[in-house]
This record gives structure tokens, C-alpha cells and sequence, in this order.
């Protein structure tokens, strides 16, 4: 087959695109370019003011250390292309980026949810704008360094190696897409084995430590980013009867389940610590409570993006609300109008928010995935 390799500069990639090539297949390297400087690096801001959907006016053009995207990380693509001696190419996905996950990160940030940047990147840029461009190119198959197992009706499974297991954020791409992937890395058993044999080919990333999970936010404060972008917008924590128990800069700064950084400035009368229950953008107010009122017992998916035929009656799966959660037990069901689901769990899980992603397996194998939109619990 003719594949297309996409070089992100990391590892992973790297030894993926080496292992298609002693497949049989012949590659070409293609590296993703995400910002691009040459263009300002992104569109107008759709949120906030000045500056672009990247930045705010006055930082870097890119991420610093740690993120990926940068220009280092080029220059590891393309270097890792001539030791494997692939064609090398760059193609433009800034625009796409910039739309489709950091104006949508910002704009979700904004209405209360909680999103998952790296489930939209594989949705809409890696899963969908590059497979789409490579099959007007002519390519049969585009190949990752995901840790998933496709074939190629579309079927998508767990990695082998589980602690390093994507199939989470990839299950968004679908049936139709996800066929005309390559996953090399998913039946690999432990990373030690992917930089050995990448120590083996000579790749100069062989080393190279992991990117961070949200690659623009690279100093890892989301916080201080969302401000920056969305601006100051002062409000009120207060207790479930309705007690101001604290003050904020953002309602954006939370997220349900938090714990950490609420700075109340009075306890609650039984002394135990409480946590986010739920966040209110339009009265800036965020509601904090005991632990227990975070169990949630279901909640309704929508977009829902079906590897089995769409199920008319409850279907038992493991169900999982976070990119490396434990599974919990439940049911899903198809629901309401085309795209929503209703899944039931069997054990109550914390932390459960909308604009979520939910992936729903059988075994190991994907059976649905949606986006959560609203939650109940069982009280």
C-alpha cells in the first residue's frame, strides 16, 4: 500500500513510520504543522480579544518546552524521515487547529463543560482533515503512533500495552476513517520496547521524552491561558443551600469534580473538604459540596459515533469518562433523535462532566462513543 506517515518529532511516530516501512509499504513522511508563523499562527481569535486563537498579544509564536508543534519538532520529523529515508513533506493544519481545538477549548471552557482538546485534535485534524487531504493524495492508508488496534473493516481495540492505550481518543474517528488507518504501535508490549528499537534504527527522538497531554498549554497552567484568552469575569462560589463561601476570577477556572485551588474562605461546618458539583457561566457562580454528591449514576451522550449497529435495547460494556480512567460497568442504549445515547453505570463514578468524552467497550473492543451532555445521579 501507499502510506502516509505522519511524523509528529516524537518517538512513537517515528518507530510507527519505520515499522510500515518493514511491512512492505511504501511511505512517505509527512510532518503536521500545527502553528505557522508565516500566517500570524492562526485566524481571529473567536474568543476574547487580540491576538490570535494561540496566543495572546506579546508571547511566542509557539509552545514552549515540553508541548509539542514547535519547530524542534520539524526538524525530529524530518530528521527521523532521512534516517528512515522517506520523502518528507509539511502540510499546513493551523487553520484546522486553531478552529477546531483551541477556539473550541476556549469557547467550551467558557459555557461551563469540560473538553477534551485531544479528542477534538484526533476528530477533526489527525482523524479527519489528514486522512481526508492523504486520500485526495492518492495514499490507500494513513499510519500514526497511536497505541490503538484497527483492522480494516474499522473495528477498534484496545493497544496491547493498556497503560499507554489511545483508543479512547481515537474511537471519535469512526468506522470509515479509522479503516484507513495504520496503528503499528498497538500491538507493541511496554515503551521501553518502541525506544529500543527505535535506539536500533539510529533515530536521533529514540530519547526524546513525551509531549504533554495539551500540547498549547505547555507551562501546564490552563488556568492562567484561559484567563488570558477569556479575560476576567468575577463571580461567586457558594455552598448547595446558597451560602457565599468564596469569590472567583472565571467560572472557566473549574471544572467538576475539582478540588484543588477554590481558596474558600470558610470551611464547611463538618470540616470536610469540598469539591466543584457544578459550574454556572451565565450567573458566574460555581457550586461546591461533599464528595458524595458527585456520584453519578448515567448521563446522556450525544454525537454518538456507533462501531456496532445502534442499539435499540441496553447493551452491558465498560464505560469509560477519562483518557486513562478504569473502566465501570454499565449499560448503553441508543436514545432521542439520531446521535444520542443514554448509558446507565452500575457503580456510581465521580467527576463526571459534560463535554466529556465517553467511550463505551466491549472487552476490549470499542462499541460506541458520544459526547456526554448532561449527567444524573441516583439521589
Amino acid at each position: 500500500m501507499r502510506v502516509l506517515a505522519a511524523l509528529s518529532g516524537g518517538v512513537d511516530s517515528a518507530v510507527a513510520a519505520a515499522l510500515a516501512v518493514q511491512a512492505g509499504h511504501e511511505v512517505v513522511g509527512v510532518h503536521m504543522a500545527l502553528t505557522s508563523p508565516a500566517r500570524g499562527l492562526h485566524a481571529d481569535p473567536p474568543v476574547g480579544s487580540g491576538g490570535s486563537a494561540w496566543n495572546p498579544p506579546g508571547t511566542p509564536d509557539e509552545p514552549a518546552g515540553g508541548g509539542c508543534c514547535t519547530t524542534a519538532d520539524a526538524l525530529d520529523a524530518r530528521r527521523s524521515a532521512d534516517v528512515l529515508g522517506l520523502p518528507f513533506e509539511v502540510w499546513d493544519f493551523s487553520a484546522e487547529f486553531a478552529q477546531a481545538v483551541v477556539a473550541d477549548c476556549l469557547a467550551e471552557y467558557a459555557a461551563g463543560r469540560t473538553p477534551n482538546p485531544c479528542v477534538r485534535c484526533n476528530e477533526n485534524v489527525k482523524l479527519a482533515a489528514l486522512v481526508d487531504r492523504a486520500r485526495a493524495a492518492g495514499y490507500d492508508a494513513v499510519c500514526t503512533g497511536h497505541y490503538a488496534r484497527v483492522d480494516r473493516s474499522g473495528t477498534l481495540r484496545r493497544a496491547v500495552y493498556q497503560a499507554k492505550d489511545q483508543s479512547y481518543v481515537v474511537a471519535v474517528g469512526g468506522r470509515d476513517r479509522l479503516s484507513r488507518m495504520l496503528f503499528p504501535l498497538g500491538t507493541v508490549t511496554s515503551k521501553d520496547e518502541v525506544r529500543a528499537q527505535a535506539a536500533a534504527l539510529g533515530l536521533p527522538v529514540a530519547a526524546k521524552r513525551d509531549s504533554v497531554d495539551l500540547c498549547f498549554v505547555a507551562d501546564g497552567d490552563l488556568r492562567g491561558f484561559l484567563r488570558r484568552r477569556l479575560g476576567s469575569a468575577p463571580g461567586e462560589i457558594v455552598a448547595t443551600d446558597g451560602t457565599v463561601v468564596g469569590q472567583h476570577d472565571g467560572t472557566y477556572g473549574f471544572t467538576i469534580g475539582q478540588r484543588r485551588g477554590l481558596a474558600l474562605g470558610r470551611p464547611a461546618p463538618d470540616g470536610r473538604p469540598r469539591y466543584v458539583l457544578a459550574v454556572e457561566p451565565a450567573a458566574r457562580r460555581v457550586v461546591v459540596g461533599p464528595v458524595e454528591a458527585l456520584d453519578v449514576t448515567g448521563f446522556v451522550g450525544t454525537d454518538a459515533v456507533w462501531f456496532d449497529p445502534p442499539a435499540a435495547e441496553p447493551v452491558p460494556c465498560g464505560v469509560q469518562v477519562r483518557a486513562h480512567a478504569t473502566p465501570v460497568p454499565g449499560t448503553v442504549v441508543r436514545c432521542g433523535t439520531a446521535g444520542g445515547v443514554e448509558v446507565s453505570l452500575t457503580v456510581p463514578e465521580r467527576g463526571v462532566a459534560p463535554g466529556q468524552s465517553a467511550v463505551c467497550y466491549d472487552g476490549n473492543r470499542v462499541v460506541v462513543q458520544a459526547t456526554i451532555a448532561e449527567t444524573r445521579n441516583g439521589r
